[in-house]
Formats: structure tokens, sequence, C-alpha cells
């Protein structure tokens, strides 16, 4: 079993990669197994490198699309709202300089099929917003912060 820590957007998560059998690869994300098919690799497990922890180089721009919500900025300072479980965001309720009270609602996230609404912990001001309507999220990802 190999294990690797990544940095994607700020967020880090914890990877073991426990095999790698015919094209299909057996993996950990921040605890939560995976069954991955490696689709055009001929990668095997006796390749895999060794590291510590990887940041993933940043995406190629997008072309630009219409939304009605803000890009990401980054996370900010502060206190950081994190995803309580796997899912995608589905609508971002605050933007950067919004003045939040405890227990409004900064995010919108689908799991399991239902809406989640992840709301403010403390009274403050958003001082990053780290995601966008459509991103997937793991458990523990930093979707706002609030100082």
């Amino acid at each position: 079993m190999k294990q690797y820590r990544y940095r994607i957007d700020g967020a880090d998560y914890e990877v073991q990669i426990e095999n790698i059998r015919e094209g299909r690869a057996a993996v950990r994300v921040n605890g939560i197994a995976f069954d991955v098919e490696m689709v055009g690799s001929t990668l095997v497990e006796d390749q895999l490198p060794d590291a510590a922890l990887v940041a993933a180089a940043p995406a190629a721009p997008a072309a630009p699309v219409a939304t009605e919500t803000p890009a990401p900025q980054g996370a900010g300072e502060g206190t950081p709202v994190k995803a309580p479980l796997p899912g995608v965001v589905t609508a971002v309720k605050v933007q950067v300089g919004q003045a939040v009270k405890k227990g409004d609602t900064v995010v919108v996230l689908e799991a399991m099929k239902m809406e989640n609404n992840i709301t403010a912990e403390s009274d403050g001001t958003v001082t990053g917003v780290a995601v966008s309507a459509g991103q997937s999220v793991l458990e523990g990802t930093v979707l706002v912060t609030i100082a």
C-alpha cells in the first residue's frame, strides 16, 4: 500500500492506494473507499512513486461560463467552514466581504440525494470563498472562511 498527501485548492487529502489489479485501483481518499478504473493506464503497484506531499498543478484555464455563483477566491484568513461530508456544492450563498451571523446558510451541499445547508459557525465577515457551484468536495474541504 502506498500513501500520499495531496493539496488541491488549499484542501489537504490523504490518499492511500491499496492495490492495483487489471486496470483497477482500490484507493481511499480521506478514509472513503473508491474503486477507480484506470482508463488508458498501464500503471502497476511497483511503479507507484514514493511521495509525502504532492501539490496539484493548476488546471488549464477553461473558457468562461456565465454563472450566478462567483468563482472561488481561495480560503482567506479566519475560521474555515468545512464540508461535514462529501458531496456536490449546489449553491454558494455568500461572497467575500459579506457579513454573516451564526446560523446563516453559506453553502448548500448535495449529499446522498439530499440538500444540506452548511451554516456559519460564528458571526463575522466572509474573507474567502474556496468553492463554486457544481464542484465536488470531500469531507473536510474548506468551503468558506469567516473572520
